[in-house]
């Protein structure tokens, strides 16, 4: 049968398969795939957006109280690098860091939880819009930090999800169970 239907698309001009072309891949594609799935695409793992949804200042600040961090400390670190490196891409100033990275988990505060939720959405977008508008040349120069920063987040979030079903308040529902 399989013969028959090639020999038949060859004599109609049609192509023998029906597997639709992807583009080929491009720096500037691979590092925006990155960015986006661990931002807010569901890919192989949970995205930041899902791993943060739904969480109350409260369960965002808990611990387990063996010195691990909280969901709300790995949203801040997340945030902070992030922003950080991004300032940097844009040739802007820094933040200032004395070297001490306890800092970039520790200055959570649970009372802006929700500002911290849109600033983590904020950076990520950023984030892609800037590698969407760089020039390859730029990319080039770049390519190796981006997709650390792609890794560093996915460890990160990876952390959330597991400090949530610590908490009970991960729904398996959402990608992992």
């Amino acid at each position: 049968m399989k013969l028959s239907f090639l020999f038949l698309a060859i004599a109609l001009g049609l192509p023998a398969y029906s597997q639709e072309q992807k583009p080929t891949p491009t720096l500037k594609s691979i590092l925006l795939e990155q960015l986006r799935s661990t931002h807010n695409k569901a890919e192989w793992f949970v995205p930041a957006n899902t791993a943060v949804e739904g969480l109350t200042p409260e369960q965002a600040n808990w611990t387990d109280g063996k010195g691990n961090h909280s969901v709300g400390q790995l949203a801040y670190h997340i945030v902070y690098w992030d922003r950080r490196s991004l300032q940097k891409f844009k040739g802007e100033p820094q933040d200032k860091f004395d070297g001490n990275n306890d800092e970039t988990f520790n200055n959570f505060d649970a009372k802006k939880w929700d500002a911290l939720v849109k600033q983590l959405d904020e950076v990520m977008t950023d984030w892609e819009k800037a590698v969407e508008s760089a020039d390859e040349a730029k990319l080039k120069d770049w390519y190796s930090e981006i997709a650390h920063i792609g890794t560093h987040n996915a460890y990160h979030i990876g952390q959330i999800i597991f400090v949530r079903k610590e908490q009970g308040s991960w729904n398996p529902e959402k990608g992992v169970k």
